[in-house]
């Protein structure tokens, strides 16, 4: 069986190499590295084009990407907290993105299919931010073509090793073929666990927007924390009334001059509250006794009916993905 594997992908290549990626992109936790590898190994060997290989990748990549940078222009946050739920690792896939936005803008694309959980996250993220088409456009396609001619090429150089593996692997039959789908279940099924696992060490006691919005009104009031990265607050503006802002250089700059014994309501808008968690697990290792995630976030409390303030917009992303002040 596994010879027939292989003779589908030296016949079909251009078409599985075209599939893999695209759903890859998409965000399926398939890998299309080692497709590519092998492509450019049986381009060494004539047996594929490689350009023709180089040409249907990007084309892959662009349709994916833009698929979520229209989502994203048009949904905003929205799309990326569904990128989160449905991510094997919803607790850093945005802020992971959101930290090399602030560093990078629309340059992100350039760099984004080599940073693991990047790849689908920054195409929305970029189009949530306002993005032109044309910037995108350049910058993914140069992204895309990058990443690709890496992967081809190491494929393409170490076409005589890539060659002997695939023989061990053709001879060793049907074997061969269920061990490389087993370990690719051991992956997801490795990643999930992770989750699961971070999940539950942070678990702890959460605070309801209900009483919080009763605390709110006694005193002394707890001090409430917005623990969301800068990214997340540009793509969703709202804020709780009289919230602090979690200083983007350090927790300690931020809660320096609150003293120890208050209650302290920390939030953020990502699944199961994880930031938040995270970041009241560090206020607690600092001595503060009192601290409590607010359960369902930012969302749970505007969806409550609640009043929300709105953080002035001071950076927008011009044509070339170069943030510049606005007025």
């Amino acid at each position: 069986m596994a010879h027939e594997i292989i003779a589908l992908i030296a016949q079909y290549g251009m078409l599985l190499v075209f599939l893999n990626v695209l759903v890859t992109q998409l965000g399926a936790p398939v890998p299309a590295v080692p497709t590519l590898v092998v492509a450019g190994a049986l381009a060494a060997g004539g047996q594929v084009p490689a350009l023709g290989v180089l040409l249907v990748t990007v084309v892959a990549c662009l349709l994916s990407d833009a698929l979520w940078y229209a989502a994203g222009r048009r949904y905003g946050a929205g799309v990326m907290r569904l990128l989160c739920r449905i991510s094997l690792s919803p607790d850093s896939c945005v802020q992971r993105s959101e930290l090399q936005f602030q560093r990078w803008r629309g340059q992100v694309l350039l760099i984004a299919k080599f940073v693991p959980g990047l790849a689908t996250v920054a195409p929305p993220l970029v189009g949530a931010m306002g993005l032109a088409p044309s910037a995108f456009v350049l910058f993914d396609g140069l992204g895309s073509l990058l990443w690709a001619a890496v992967a081809i090429g190491l494929g393409y150089v170490f076409a005589a090793q890539i060659d002997d593996l695939l023989a061990a692997i053709a001879n060793a039959g049907t074997l061969a073929l269920e061990v490389l789908l087993g370990l690719l279940a051991l992956y997801v099924v490795a990643r999930w666990w992770q989750r699961r696992h971070l999940l539950r060490t942070l678990r702890m006691a959460r605070i309801t927007v209900e009483e919080l919005e009763r605390a709110l009104k006694s005193e002394p009031a707890p001090v409430v924390l917005d623990v969301r990265a800068e990214g997340s607050r540009l793509l969703d503006a709202r804020v709780l009334p009289g919230a602090l802002l979690l200083d983007d250089r350090g927790i300690d700059r931020s809660v320096h001059d609150i003293p120890l014994d208050r209650e302290l309501v920390v939030y953020c808008n990502c699944p199961n509250e994880v930031s938040a968690a995270r970041v009241a697990k560090i206020l607690i290792a600092q001595g503060y006794r009192r601290v409590r995630p607010l359960l369902g976030g930012l969302d749970a409390w505007d969806a409550a009916g609640y009043p929300v303030d709105r953080l002035p917009a001071p950076v927008g992303v011009a044509d070339d993905g170069v943030a510049r002040a606005t007025g």
